[in-house]
């Protein structure tokens, strides 16, 4: 090693992911000696399945709320400092050429491998260290260095940035061994619980349902208290619900349960009408169509499989004439087309979650520089962080944020 880069500041960072890697060439790009350990064969892993395989980088669309965090301030205080401009910037001076899905940004060519190929060619012209497979054991500061004991040997840096990730989709490599790492340094960490993930909910009614996709929106109450709702195209399945409104909802659900509280989910299959015009409607179809069975009266109105369920929780027999219902049941059938009320019971494991929320305690950390407010010289990014975003690019343009926060300050 010459005598220019012994004098370099030496930074390690754990974990070759989005954060990771967006932390590594900011550093290198302020003059740091940058080793990354990566306890999987390569880089980028959980990237190449972001977006379907197409890689939603980030969103035009930024709001603080986009974003929950047990600090609410702390999220905003990152990404001011490395926008979704400066995104596009950076990408775009890797040969990323973006696109906008209504607000939702791509890559022209719609591949994440081509994302993760254009990070790993700028971490090889800045010259920074990538070190496959190697198991982190223990992490220690001694004096004013950082010694991480691995099964490749000893590594020793001025600074350590972790980027280890979360727990969610751990066959990508986030297995929550970052978690650990943190704690050795005495971070607490918020236990770290599946988010944007399916729901499984009560009833053997769902088998009949299983791969009916509507409109709708979800409502999600813990304990009888409103927290969440959103709204889009709902996903059936045989153990309960999935769509994206189901996973934007679902970190409430998943907090809630492990708290061993109520959660349930109501459902309006016809989100673009009021309760009034929904009512209007029912009446109409029925002064119209009163020489029908109740299932030709459904007809049109939703997918067969769902019409059938929602005539039977109403107690309707789909075979029955319309005009022979009673005024009470339509009431219970309007009652199941806006609120239909179902109770969730669990969420699908880490395996199924796009990220989790939870993590390494924000209190702990200082919001402009990600450096841990325990010990000097030792910076966290991405999913590891208590922080989470909505489906749509956010979690990506986090990880970005973090990343480039993270390695600017950790090489100064």
């Amino acid at each position: 090693m010459s005598r220019k880069e012994d004098m370099k500041k030496r930074i390690l960072i754990i974990g070759a992911g989005a954060s990771g890697l967006m932390a590594a060439i900011q550093a290198a790009k302020c003059g740091a000696n940058v080793t990354v350990l990566e306890h999987k064969e390569r880089a980028g892993k959980k990237l190449l399945s972001t977006g379907n395989g197409r890689c939603n980088l980030t969103n035009l669309k930024q709001k603080e709320e986009h974003y929950r965090c047990s600090r609410l301030d702390f999220p905003g205080e990152v990404l001011r400092q490395f926008s979704v401009k400066d995104t596009l910037e950076f990408f775009e001076s890797l040969g990323i050429l973006p696109k906008s899905r209504n607000g939702y940004i791509y890559p022209n060519s719609d591949q994440a491998a081509s994302v993760v190929e254009a990070l790993l060619l700028e971490v090889k012209r800045l010259g920074v260290k990538m070190i496959y497979q190697c198991h982190v054991d223990n992490a220690t500061k001694m004096g004013e260095a950082f010694l991480l004991h691995t099964n490749l040997g000893d590594f020793k840096g001025d600074a350590l940035i972790l980027a280890a990730g979360s727990k969610a989709a751990p066959v990508t490599g986030s297995d929550g061994s970052g978690y650990e790492l943190a704690k050795m340094f005495g971070h607490r960490i918020i236990t770290p619980l599946p988010a944007l993930v399916q729901l499984c909910c009560e009833g053997n009614h769902y088998k009949e349902l299983a791969g009916v996709r509507t409109d709708a929106k979800l409502t999600v109450y813990v304990d009888g208290k409103l927290l969440a709702s959103d709204e889009g195209e709902l996903q059936l399945t045989s153990y309960g619900i999935s769509g994206i409104p189901t996973f934007q909802i679902s970190r409430y659900a998943s907090i809630g349960l492990h708290r061993k509280q109520k959660v349930t989910v109501k459902i309006n299959f016809l989100p673009h009408m009021s309760q009034s015009e929904v009512r209007e409607m029912i009446e109409q179809r029925i002064q119209a169509m009163g020489d029908r069975t109740c299932r030709q009266w459904m007809n049109g109105m939703l997918n067969g499989k769902l019409s059938k369920v929602l005539l039977k929780l109403a107690k309707i027999s789909d075979e029955q004439k319309v005009k022979e219902i009673s005024a009470a049941k339509w009431r219970k059938l309007e009652s199941q087309l806006t609120a239909y009320e179902t109770e969730v019971t669990a969420t699908n494991p880490f395996e199924n979650a796009q990220v989790c929320c939870g993590g390494v305690d924000v209190k702990q950390v200082q919001e402009k520089t990600l450096e841990s407010r325990l010990v000097e010289g030792l910076y966290f990014c991405g999913e590891l962080l208590d922080v989470d975003g909505i489906c749509g690019g956010y979690n990506l343009q986090w990880a970005w944020s973090s990343g480039a926060v993270a390695g600017r300050w950790a090489s100064k």
